[in-house]
């Protein structure tokens, strides 16, 4: 047979795969929730009452948010998707930059952090900021209609990784981003639960998977990578 041929049926076999599975573990972190993906433990979600923790006033100098802003090159007029927003810490953050023509949609499983958004916007006038709340593997977007899309210390939590991939990379418009932010797990001076953190990696494996492309790796947060993707 051809190489080129064998090539061609390797890859129509590899597109047809279906996705990585998912494995169970009776023994497992404490933290995590006993699945795991692609060799990685899947760590428990946090609640509405770590919303004081995400506004903790140190967190500025412990993660410097606005190196992760600047990278993430956010112009006037697109549409930002800030997946597992919570309490609004990056949403209101970014509002001013898109200005007036442009959204940022606050995207959350719980009810009650995308209120404490609503309330926030109403009270501060800010009228660019849209709530949608999400299912474990659905942001509910529409299909091409995101320019970029962050998860900020989110990704790590998803309970269906793949599913939620899938989704997001539809509503990604046509050259659209994707970013993960996550606590770095090679640096064992990050003082972050073990599955609360993420290698460059497994974060590179888990999204190739997926079907995104690795564009860059951003180092020069203090704690975490800033991993972009491109649709």
């Amino acid at each position: 047979m051809r190489a080129w041929l064998f090539a061609l049926l390797l890859s129509a076999s590899s597109a047809f795969a279906g996705p990585p599975p998912y494995e169970t573990r009776a023994e497992h972190d404490p933290d995590g929730i006993g699945k795991f993906y692609l060799g990685r433990e899947i760590a428990h979600v946090m609640g509405p009452g770590g919303a004081p923790w995400l506004e903790r006033p140190e967190r500025e100098t412990e993660e410097r948010p606005q190196l992760v802003i600047d990278a993430l090159e956010i112009k006037p007029g697109q549409t930002i998707a800030d997946l597992g927003a919570g309490s609004g810490y990056y949403t209101f953050r970014i509002a001013p930059l898109v200005g007036e023509q442009g959204r940022v949609l606050a995207i959350d499983v719980e009810p009650r952090m995308l209120r404490i958004i609503s309330d926030r916007a109403k009270r501060a006038g800010v009228a660019n900021v849209t709530t949608v709340l999400s299912t474990p593997s659905d942001p509910n977007l529409e299909p091409n209609s995101v320019d970029l899309l962050f998860m900020v210390d989110v990704y790590h939590e998803l309970e269906f990784p793949f599913e939620m991939l899938t989704k997001v990379r539809e509503a990604l418009k046509p050259g659209g981003r994707l970013a993960l932010i996550e606590y770095r797990a090679e640096d064992p001076a990050v003082m972050i639960k073990a599955v609360h953190k993420m290698s460059e990696r497994q974060i590179i494996r888990e999204l190739t998977a997926a079907g995104f492309r690795h564009q860059k790796t951003v180092h020069t947060l203090p704690l975490q990578h800033l991993v972009l993707f491109q649709k």
